[in-house]
């Protein structure tokens, strides 16, 4: 038999309305997402059962409130037997809840401030990203290269087989998708972001979690989570913290993630949280696994 591994989502996932059928159907829901609201001292459940979708779409909110739909979960899945998880950028804080490395009330708390600080880099050092289709990693990563002459721009996100995204700079990620688009990409999209995550201009964000994370208690996971950083297996609290400080500047290996966890006899996923982004990339990455998605209360009953 195979093993079974959580996946957690990132943002860009969140709906208005999410966990609104968890919060009425589970009392410990109800606890939790109360002690997010008093941990944060913001009604964050009103904005995810309610919206407005501006607000919710605001990198500050958007990352806790997703990491929070993703914790509840997986806190009331009671009948898989998970021996390990991976998160998609801000998903990885929920795996590490997951894996017992970060208590929630700490985890909330760090997530929304990751939020805070990535929101205001963006105001700071205004940048965007751009999703590029049909070129491989080392064809981009010369894109780049080539594109550094108009501002900063490198890889963020290598999310599946031939799907990457580009982050920096206005003027570096638009010449990077000019010249991506004459190396024969087949789809070149600029993304509606509020800054340039996974690139350099997030090094202001950086520096404010360092001083976080180090005042935070981590501790050593109960089960591996593969980092985003470099799509291995982590279980020590000390590399832990280090991954997470370096992963809001470094790329985002979600393809080599999912095919190591494969080749580590994991065959089992669930996307624990909303919408099915990673239900799509794992499907790309490998048709062969399986992979659910739990989002709803009627998702988890099958679980209890």
């Amino acid at each position: 038999m195979g093993k079974k591994a959580f996946l957690f989502p990132g943002q860009g996932s969140q709906y208005v309305g999410m966990a609104k059928d968890l919060y009425e159907n589970s009392v410990e829901v109800k606890e939790m997402i109360k002690t997010a609201d008093d941990a944060l001292g913001v009604n964050l459940s009103h904005i995810m059962f309610n919206g407005p979708e501006d607000t919710l779409r605001q990198t500050e909110y958007t990352q806790p409130a997703i990491f929070l739909h993703s914790v509840v979960l997986a806190s009331i899945i009671r009948r898989l037997n998970i021996e390990g998880a991976a998160g998609h950028s801000l998903g990885e804080y929920s795996a590490l809840v997951s894996a017992g490395a970060i208590q929630f009330y700490d985890a909330i708390k760090l997530v929304r401030f990751r939020g805070m600080g990535m929101q205001q880099s963006g105001i700071d050092n205004p940048g965007t990203m751009a999703a590029v289709v049909g070129l491989s990693p080392e064809v981009l990563e010369e894109v780049c290269k080539e594109a550094a002459a108009s501002g900063i721009v490198q890889c963020a996100n290598f999310n599946s087989p031939g799907q990457i995204v580009i982050s920096g700079s206005v003027d570096g990620v638009r010449k990077g998708m000019e010249i991506a688009k004459s190396k024969g990409a087949k789809l070149v999209k600029e993304l509606v972001v509020s800054g340039a995550f996974h690139s350099p201009l997030m090094q202001s964000a950086k520096d404010k979690l360092k001083d976080e994370l180090d005042k935070s208690n981590i501790y050593n996971a109960r089960f591996p989570v593969y980092a985003n950083v470099t799509a291995k297996p982590v279980t020590d609290k000390d590399e832990i913290k280090s991954l997470l400080y370096r992963q809001v500047t470094s790329p985002v290996r979600w393809e080599e993630t999912v095919v190591n966890m494969i080749n580590d006899g994991f065959d089992e996923f669930y996307e624990v949280g909303p919408g099915k982004v990673l239900q799509g990339l794992v499907k790309r990455i490998n048709p062969n696994v399986s992979i659910n998605g739990i989002d709803k209360f009627e998702d988890v009953e099958r679980y209890i």
